[in-house]
Parts: structure tokens; C-alpha cells; sequence
């Protein structure tokens, strides 16, 4: 009842409640989602992968990893996927007499199909080789080989032109785009696992195994990697390093706003004190309401209630406008800019709940106050 009958005066104060919650939104959201959007691109970059070759020792051949080398590392437990692709040390030739020398850059390369998926590659034209076609005599371009090739893209009605892979035909049925962070891949012509087995005599031992797993089990990964795919002797594998970017990744998680955070608990604080203001003030208009109650049996529990139910109300009504609006310019903000948009479930309930907190014990001593008028006392003020 004495919200409604100061309507503009409580209005006012629960839009001080609205600002600090709207601001303790605003101010962990939009920080969320622009870290969001940077952590996305340092993982594009390869943060979550590591990948195990074999070391050449001066004057040696390499160890053969063996071929069951993709699968041992993927009982690593945090190792989500894992590929592999071989050299077939197999020449490229674009017609039978051709030089091989001409096109000695290139590799032949025996592949998985979840390649691309691993590796975050993606095709220019055509299509990738898959679990339908892995046996069949086709063949992907990297973006580099096909340049070297004289391919651009594939085009559609016409006949696959061909390639000939050490002594047989392989149907180009693919280029993929420019991988800049595996500028090896570029530079090579990929086949499927069992058709290099079957039509280039490729024995089945990868040369490299490609292993992904979460960020922060990165290190833990890298550290059994060798011993995994090579127990005998783990200290000829290679296993790259996380990057410089992961380094970057791990800095931007730990970077926290807590100045706006403090800035918002200070909003919150200055909405707290316009609500106490006008419940107290309220207490000094309706004495001789409070005194009518009194005289007509109302008790000391029944007047604090009844002004603690209007402060949870005056700051509940402020804390969901607040919520709302702050909800609302944080996505609109985020969608603008291209971010994906992050909410932080624990700051928006905690707004809530620092709001309802804070109306509460703005609440308390004008409860209180009123409580402590006597009928007598409340009647008597003019």
C-alpha cells in the first residue's frame, strides 16, 4: 500500500537497484564475451592438439612408429580424437612421362578421414576423402599442390582430371584451403589409408600421429604422448610444444575485471541506500497509519513485516528490471561486435541475490523504527 501510494519515490528507488544490477551484468558479461571470442580464436590457432612424429637422428633413418600408433594414443584418457597420416614416398606426376622433379616439393600422403576434422582444415572444392571413398583410387589436393599443379578448383559437369601416383591413376576429387599453421599439409596430396595400402604398397606405419585433447590437459597429454605411441624408445618421438598461443589462451582466462565488478557492488550499495532513504522517510509520513494499526491490535511483528515486505518488493521489482535490462544491452553489445554471447549465470544471480540482500537490510532499521512507535505516540504526530 505505501509503495503505491508513492509511486515516482519508489520508482526512483528501485531504478538505483536497476542501475547497480544492470552494471554488474553489463560489466562481467560483455568482459565474457569479448574473452570468449578471443579464446575461440587461439583455439582455431591449435591449442588443443599436439602432434607426434619421429626424430631423424644425423646420419640414421627415422623409427617406425607403429601402426596402431593413432589408436594407443587415443586411450589416453583426456585425448578426445586422434589421426594420422603416412608418407608413401610415392612421386607426382601430372601425365605418364612426366619429370618427377618438377613436382619433388610434393608428398603423398596416406590419411585418416577425420583429417580435416582434427586439424581444422576445410575444403576449397570438391570434397574430402571419407569412409566411402578411402579404398578407392582419389586423391585430395593441398592448397599449395594444387598451385604447384595447376589446379584452381575442380569444376562441376566436367571430368575429374587425374594424377598419377608412383605407377597408377588417382581421380583428383578435392582442394582444400590454405592452412597456414601446417604449411606441410599444403604441399601435400592426400589418399585414403587402405587405397595407399592397396594401390601404393604402403605398409601402414604412420609418420605422424595427431592427438587432441581439452586445453588444460595439454601438458599432461605431451608428456606420455611418446612414451604411448613408441614405448621402446620414447625419446625418438617428437611432440610439438604447446604454443604461443595456448600461453596467450591461458593468460586471457586468468584476467578478470575486478575493478567493474567493484564499480557494480558500489552501484548496488548507492541503490541500497535509496531504498533505506525511503523507507525511513516513509516510516516519518505513515506514523499515524502505524498508529492506527497499532491501536487496532496490529503488533510490533505484524509493522516490521509489513515495511521489510515493502523494501523485498521495492528492491526485488528494481533487481528483475535490472536483471532484464542488463541481460538485454549485453547481448545486443556482444551480437554487434560478433562475440558469442556469455551470460554469467553466477552474476546474474548473484545480482539478484546481492540486490535482495542489500533491500533487506536497507529494510531493517525503518522496520524496526516503526515498530517501536507507540500507538499513543504514532497517533499524536501531526
Amino acid at each position: 500500500m505505501g509503495l503505491r501510494m508513492r509511486k515516482v519515490r519508489a520508482l526512483l528507488s528501485a531504478l538505483g537497484i536497476s542501475v547497480g544490477v544492470a552494471t554488474l551484468i553489463l560489466v562481467t558479461a560483455v568482459p565474457a564475451s569479448s574473452q570468449q571470442a578471443l579464446l575461440n580464436r587461439l583455439t582455431a590457432l591449435g591449442t588443443d592438439r599436439l602432434k607426434a612424429q619421429p626424430l631423424v637422428p644425423e646420419g640414421q633413418k627415422p623409427i617406425e612408429l607403429p601402426s596402431q600408433a593413432a589408436d594407443m594414443a587415443a586411450r589416453i584418457g583426456p585425448v578426445t580424437a586422434t589421426s594420422e597420416v603416412a608418407n608413401t614416398h610415392r612421386s607426382v606426376r601430372r601425365t605418364e612421362a612426366g619429370n618427377p622433379d618438377d613436382t619433388a616439393a610434393l608428398t603423398v600422403l596416406a590419411t585418416r578421414p577425420n583429417l580435416l576434422d582434427l586439424v581444422g582444415g576445410s575444403v576449397h572444392t570438391g570434397h574430402f576423402i571419407d569412409a566411402r571413398t578411402a579404398a578407392l583410387p582419389t586423391a585430395v589436393l593441398g592448397y599449395q599442390a594444387a598451385g604447384t599443379l595447376g589446379f584452381s578448383r575442380l569444376a562441376v559437369g566436367e571430368d575429374a582430371p587425374l594424377l598419377r601416383l608412383g605407377d597408377r591413376w588417382f581421380t583428383v576429387t578435392g582442394i582444400l584451403d590454405p592452412m597456414p599453421l601446417d604449411p606441410d599439409l599444403e604441399l601435400s596430396v592426400f589418399v585414403g589409408w587402405s587405397a595407399a595400402q592397396h594401390y601404393l604398397s604402403f605398409d601402414g606405419h604412420p609418420t605422424v600421429v595427431y592427438a587432441k585433447a581439452p586445453d588444460s590437459a595439454i601438458d599432461s597429454v605431451k608428456s606420455v604422448l611418446a612414451a604411448t605411441v613408441y614405448p621402446p624408445l620414447p625419446s625418438f618421438v617428437s611432440v610439438t610444444n604447446p604454443s604461443d598461443a595456448l600461453k596467450a589462451q591461458r593468460a586471457a582466462r586468468s584476467t578478470y575485471s575486478t575493478l567493474y565488478v567493484a564499480l557494480a557492488g558500489i552501484a548496488l550499495a548507492v541503490g541500497g541506500i535509496g531504498v533505506a532513504n525511503t523507507m525511513y522517510i516513509s516510516v516519518l509520513e505513515r506514523r499515524r497509519e502505524i498508529g492506527l494499526r497499532r491501536a487496532l491490535g496490529a503488533g510490533r511483528g505484524h509493522i516490521r513485516g509489513q515495511f521489510l515486505t515493502e523494501s523485498v518488493v521495492l528492491t526485488l521489482l528494481g533487481a528483475c528490471g535490472g536483471a532484464a535490462i542488463g541481460t538485454t544491452c549485453a547481448t545486443a553489445y556482444a551480437v554487434l561486435q560478433g562475440w558469442p554471447v556469455v551470460i554469467p549465470l553466477g552474476m546474474f544471480a548473484g545480482g539478484v541475490g546481492a540486490s535482495l540482500a542489500v533491500g533487506v537490510l536497507a529494510g531493517v532499521y525503518p522496520a524496526v523504527s516503526a515498530s517501536r512507535l507507540t500507538p499513543t505516540e504514532a497517533l499524536a504526530t501531526t
